[in-house]
Parts: structure tokens; sequence; C-alpha cells
């Protein structure tokens, strides 16, 4: 068996294996909020251009009402998925109206909780399961933190390239059971390094002081009235005041990502565990559904990670049993900020930048993560997201302590290697160089997104509303003056209106009352 970064390296960059790499997949999910003219979240329901949030497999909502999240098929390259993103942008400006798309991660002036509308997937039980599990999070939660938006990046190998790499191991074991511990290998990895992300691309270093509703914030500093911030923060969305599972130790249920098997088990004890908290809030209170059961989590997708391991579910299927049935398919990572720099929230060199991270994940060594390692992990993220550019900041790194950027630049070092791979395979340096500028951010923390964005609010005296307000109209004009060709509105159109018509389909086909589909739901 071929062990070590380096020999796998080797072998991989031969020509036989670095042709698998071409039917690599990448998909793209990015939430926007839809804010009035004046920067107040959207009381507006979703409008029907766009079609059924419920079923359109491009255009739906997150937790608001308001939060639309726009999502690309898996793609073959960064143009293809960037174009297609830029399509869905043009098609959804078409159809607001005078509203804009937030072009940040931290949402716009928000006038309390209630002002915040919960998404509405029409009358069908499936509808209403998605409504009540987001009215779930937000008696759990509060409903402020769930308008926070993010950009998440999914991944996949294709079946050569997994047939080739257990050819590569020496190892012969059933494949799907050798991708699913090899992806798990990636994810412990991506989990270790993932506090890259946020130093490299965190755009969320301040906030509007209307977040907090009234209340001073102790941890945050003003930067000028109405905008609170973290002097050397790189992403407030992966910090405290965002959502995280803070139930994990008292509840005695922490996921574990030594393989599918445990990664299983320790989701389904979390969606079958009461848990005393949420019983005191009552699950059907006078006929109305507060949230869809008392336990740790509602459903698995109430379990935040920054790395998740996917499968495609099928009706009334729990994502747990996707994954145990068919395995994984692929990986989403969902901690990169809305980038506030690029009109679609995300840009080529972040996916560049991602392809050869997850490559280098895979080829690395990985052992299980013991609990003294998960804790420096969560620490490391918690402490670049507050403070990722303070000068000398370290982080735990096993059982002893390294500075930041030593650390990153380390990381970024072993990466040059897997981007002349991919240099190789699409010919050119793009890769290197994108690898060699993220590699300069960590000796030129100025260069980062959050410091840009701190210095530009500086040098224009605006606070963060005035900011991201900026940001977004100049991106609401970008996309009004992109005109799609007639075969691409035709496509969008028909989506939209055929999802209505599932839609309709659905409510008009449930067969049983809400009660009993939860039954069946959870029951399978």
């Amino acid at each position: 068996m071929i062990q070590g970064f380096e020999n796998k390296l080797t072998r991989l960059a031969s020509a036989e294996y670095t042709a698998t790499l071409r039917g690599r997949m990448i998909g793209l999910e990015k939430e926007s909020l839809r804010v009035s003219p004046e920067g107040r979240i959207a009381q507006t329901p979703h409008p029907e251009a766009l079609g059924a949030a419920l079923t359109h497999p491009y255009i739906t909502t997150d937790y608001s009402e308001a939060l639309l999240e726009l999502i690309t098929p898996p793609m073959g390259g960064a143009d293809e998925v960037l174009g297609f993103l830029h399509k869905v942008h043009a098609f959804v400006y078409q159809n607001i109206g005078e509203e804009l798309l937030w072009a940040t991660s931290m949402p716009c002036i928000m006038e309390g909780e209630m002002s915040i509308p919960i998404g509405n997937y029409g009358s069908s039980n499936a509808g209403m399961m998605k409504h009540v599990y987001r009215r779930g999070l937000g008696h759990r939660y509060g409903r402020t933190m769930q308008v926070i938006a993010g950009t998440h990046f999914n991944f996949s190998f294709s079946p050569a390239f997994w047939e080739a790499y257990s050819e590569l191991l020496g190892i012969s074991k059933p494949m799907q059971s050798f991708i699913n511990d090899q992806y798990f290998c990636l994810i412990r990895n991506l989990l270790r390094a993932g506090w890259v992300v946020p130093y490299l691309f965190g755009a969320s270093p301040a906030v509007c002081a209307s977040f907090f509703h009234g209340q001073k914030p102790a941890n945050l500093a003003e930067l000028l009235p109405g905008t609170y911030f973290e002097p050397f923060g790189t992403s407030l969305r992966l910090g405290d005041i965002g959502y995280q599972n803070k139930k994990e130790v008292d509840s005695g249920v922490r996921v574990c990502y030594d393989d599918l098997t445990d990664y299983v088990s320790c989701l389904r004890k979390a969606i079958t565990t009461p848990y005393a908290g949420y019983q005191a809030l009552g699950v059907n209170v006078d006929g109305e559904y507060r949230q869809l059961n008392a336990n740790i989590l509602q459903i698995e997708n109430e379990y935040y990670s920054s790395v998740r391991p996917k499968q495609i579910c099928g009706v009334l299927e729990k994502p747990v049993d996707a994954l145990e049935a068919r395995g994984i398919r692929y990986v989403e990572l969902r901690s990169l900020d809305v980038n506030t720099f690029a009109p679609q929230g995300v840009d080529e060199r972040e996916i560049h930048f991602l392809e050869v991270l997850f490559l280098y994940c895979l080829l690395s060594d990985s052992p299980p993560i013991s609990a003294n390692e998960r804790t420096g992990i969560d620490n490391n993220l918690l402490s670049v997201a507050h403070e990722g550019r303070k000068p000398g900041l370290l982080l735990q790194r096993c059982d002893t302590t390294v500075p930041l950027s030593l650390w990153g630049q380390e990381i970024c070092n072993d990466m040059l290697g897997i981007a002349e791979v991919f240099d190789r395979l699409h010919g050119g340096d793009t890769y290197t160089r994108v690898v060699m500028s993220q590699q300069e951010k960590f000796r030129t923390p100025e260069a980062t997104p959050s410091a840009m964005m701190l210095a530009e609010m500086a040098e224009n005296k605006e606070g963060f509303f005035d900011f991201a307000m900026r940001r977004s109209l100049t991106y609401q004009e970008t996309f009004r003056n992109s005109v799609l060709t007639a075969e691409d509105q035709a496509f969008f159109a028909r989506q939209a209106s055929d999802s209505l018509a599932q839609q309709r389909r659905m409510e008009l086909e449930d067969d049983v009352d809400f009660d009993q589909y939860l039954q069946r739901y959870f029951a399978g």
C-alpha cells in the first residue's frame, strides 16, 4: 500500500492518473437576502415568477422567505459553474422589481426578530415540514442568526478517479466502501485545515448594529455609529454570533468523523434523543407546531458543521438513511462567506484554490480525530473568525501550538505540487498562481477580503450598512444589464412554471394529514 503525501502525489502526477481528475464535479449554493430599496429585509413573498421554492432545482429559499438560495447543478469547472450562477442572478433580478440582493454575509437593517419572515413552502405536507422545521430553528436559536448568508462549495471526484486511486493505493475492497473511507479522510483533514478558508476568504469582519436589536455586543468594538466590528476579525458569520451547535456538550452527542458508520450513528442518535430544553418549548401547542419534535436535532440538517458528507435523498428518505444505503456522493464545504468583491458572491480564484485544497486533504495522512484535537479544531475556527489577522496569532496543531502565518504558508507550499498537477491537466499556470497568491496573504494579512473591507470603509468613512448598500446597488446594475439569451430565458421560465406545477401536484396528492405525515417520515 502506498502511504505518505509525497508518494501519493508523485504517482498521481503521472498522466494516466492525472487524466481521471478531469471528471471531477463542482457545484455552488449561494445565499442572498432580498432587501427593499431602503436596505431592509424584504417583507414580500417569494416572487411567483421565480417559481416554487419547494420544488425549483436552482432557485429556492433557506431559512427566511427573503433569504434566496441560488443553486448550480454539478459542473465540470469554475467557468461553467460561475457562468450558470451569473445567469441565475440575472434571471432573479428580472423578477424582483426594485428589490436588491444583499451583497454581504451579514444581513441588512432588521427591525426585531419578527421582522424576519420564515420561509413559506405551500400547503403540502412536505412544504409544511420545511416551514415547521424553520419555526423550530427560530424557537431554538432565534431568527436573527438564521439570515446570515453564506456560500456552499460542493465537490466530488469521478468514478474513474476512484478506480485509479484505489489501484494507486493498492486497496482492494467494495468500491463504495473505499470511496466512503477516502471521503472521510478528506473530511477530517478539511476540518483540520478548514481555518484557512475564513482566513483567506472571510468577508464579514463587521456588522450592522440592528443585528443586535438595540443591545450592545460585549465582544465587538464600534467602528462607526451603527457599525460593530472585530479589528482583526475575518468572519463574524463563523464566530460566536453565528449559527452553531451549542448543545453538544450538555446533550452528550457529538458527531464522529472516523467513518461513515460512526457518523451516521451519531446523527441518528441526535435526531432520536429528546432534549429537556426543547421539550419545554412544546411541539404541537394549541394545534400549531412549534417544532418538528423535541429531540437534540429536529432533523440532520440542523447539525451545523463546516463540512458535510452528502448523498441525494429520495422521497421521505432521511439524509442518514441515504448515506447508509448509497454512501457518499459528494462533500459540501459550508464555511465560505459571500464574497462582497464578486458580483456572484464567489469568484474563480476561490474555486480553483478549493479544488486544490480538497485534493491536498485527500492525499494527506488522516488519522482519526481525538477529543483533544477536536477541541483544538473548533477553537482554531473561532480564533480565526474573531482575530485571524492578529499578529502572532497561535493555533493548536495536535499537541502543540504554531503561528497561523507559518502553518498557512506550509499548507500552501504543500498544495503547490497539486496545483501543478491541475495546471498540467488544463494547460497554463492558473492553479499555481492562485495558490501562490493565497500563500502571500499569510505574509500580508491586509490583502485578505476582511482587511480590504475594513480599509474601504475607513477610506470612504462609511459604516457597514452604507458599504454593503453601495456594493449591492453596483451589482444590481451589473445583473440588470446582463441580457439572457432567448434560450436561457426560456430555460429559467420553464423551470419556474414546472416547479409551480409540481408544487400544486404535491398539494393535491397528499393522502394523509400532517400529523400522520410526520409519523411516517420519522418512522421510516
